[in-house]
């Protein structure tokens, strides 16, 4: 929000101007700290939503893994955590992240402490993130838990960044196909059929077949069923979204046949570095396997998860928990897991579990772009053929019959 004031220095002169901030507490603040006695401030009136220049660049996590990074190392270097904010707040190109950060840095100013702040902004900093930073502040490790932070956000940006990598050439293939395919049977194959139906020679099979889908694709009952398959993907991808909806994509994602032992892979990593740093961090176990619990990704173990932290408040030990979920947390997991809780070491354990799960995850990748390559090509070479075919075959037996 932006203020208009008049102020007045610390000789007397008068000083107008206009200055932005997330409230007017946070204005009249921001003005006395430059030492100006403030007699009038007033918000600026806003424009009519037409007239606003819309903002479409949301915050992306690629956003806040730069954020954690940079904040953790202005802060190891003794740079007073609202002044970090307030700098980090306007070298940001983003509207919306600059305004968060001012509003963060003004109320941490206030009084209020930085994890609460942050808890002002849920959609921006899930729990995980929050208390990390509330375990920095009562343990007095704010730097190292802003340090854990970062190294954490980064790795999970860069498994993000590598799964969606790996999809787009599949993606481009797939777009490619389909582009070609409605091109074919708007412009190009019309007309060829048309010269072949003149023949008056009986046509065969797959010939009329592709004539009838063309006819079909140009009629309103085609625009209809593109429509309408388009409609039912926005629709599930919105039922995918509410909470139903979420618990029946993740169970039946996990019982499918390559994607599901994707899942499981990329599900026990996270679960595994996530308990990881939080222990790193200090909090008490219940507490920390709580948190990846609902930052996890997936209802399945979310609720085993769950359980397992009911166990272990009844004094059971982790391991134990994570056994009877066999299905979703392998062996390997479990007795790196039983070591850690024997020399006390939990959090070494668990990064090497990682380690070891993001080596397979590299390798599933490979093997799974491996076998859809091929796979595409066959199907975009048996698309291509079958169109050929419907063509070449009726005009062969046009010219062997002259």
């Amino acid at each position: 929000m932006k203020f208009n004031y008049q102020a007045r220095t610390k000789t007397g002169k008068v000083q107008v101007g206009t200055v932005e901030a997330a409230s007017e507490e946070g204005a009249l603040m921001l003005l006395q700290r430059h030492g100006l006695y403030v007699t009038h401030l007033e918000s600026v009136e806003e424009l009519p939503f037409w007239l606003k220049k819309i903002d479409l660049r949301r915050v992306s996590r690629k956003d806040l893994v730069m954020f954690s990074r940079q904040l953790s190392i202005m802060f190891e270097s003794q740079v007073p955590l609202v002044e970090a904010l307030r700098t980090l707040a306007e070298q940001s190109e983003k509207p919306r992240f600059r305004e968060i950060l001012t509003d963060i840095s003004e109320k941490i100013e206030g009084g209020t402490s930085f994890s609460q702040a942050l808890a002002a902004y849920p959609e921006l900093f899930n729990p995980f993130f929050i208390n990390m930073v509330k375990s920095g502040e009562s343990s007095g490790k704010l730097a190292e838990s802003l340090s854990y932070l970062a190294e954490h956000i980064e790795r999970e940006y860069e498994l993000s960044a590598k799964i969606k990598g790996a999809m787009i050439y599949p993606i481009i293939i797939v777009c490619m196909m389909a582009g070609i395919g409605i091109l074919m049977s708007v412009y190009v194959l019309p007309q060829l059929l048309v010269i072949l139906q003149e023949t008056g020679q009986e046509l065969p099979f797959i010939t009329r077949a592709i004539i009838s889908g063309v006819e079909f694709i140009r009629s309103w009952g085609g625009v209809a069923l593109i429509i309408g398959f388009f409609v039912v993907l926005i629709a599930l991808y919105k039922f995918s979204k509410t909470k139903k909806g979420k618990d029946r994509t993740d169970r039946i994602l996990l019982k499918m046949p390559v994607i599901g032992k994707f899942i499981k892979m990329i599900c026990v990593s996270r679960f595994a570095e996530n308990l990881s740093t939080l222990v790193s961090g200090g909090l008490p176990i219940a507490k920390a396997l709580e948190i990846t619990g609902s930052v996890v990704g997936n209802v399945c173990y979310k609720e085993a998860i769950e359980k397992t932290t009911q166990d272990v408040r009844k004094g059971e030990k982790i391991s134990s928990g994570l056994k009877k979920y066999s299905d979703l947390f392998p062996p390997v997991l479990t007795t790196m897991v039983l070591v850690g809780e024997k020399t006390g070491s939990l959090d070494t354990a668990l990064m090497n579990i990682v380690k070891f799960y993001r080596m397979e995850i590299d390798r599933e990748l490979n093997n799974l772009l491996r076998l859809l390559e091929p796979l595409l090509i066959l199907i975009l070479g048996a698309g291509v053929g079958i169109m050929i075919g419907a063509i070449l075959i009726p005009l062969y037996q046009t010219i062997t019959a002259i």
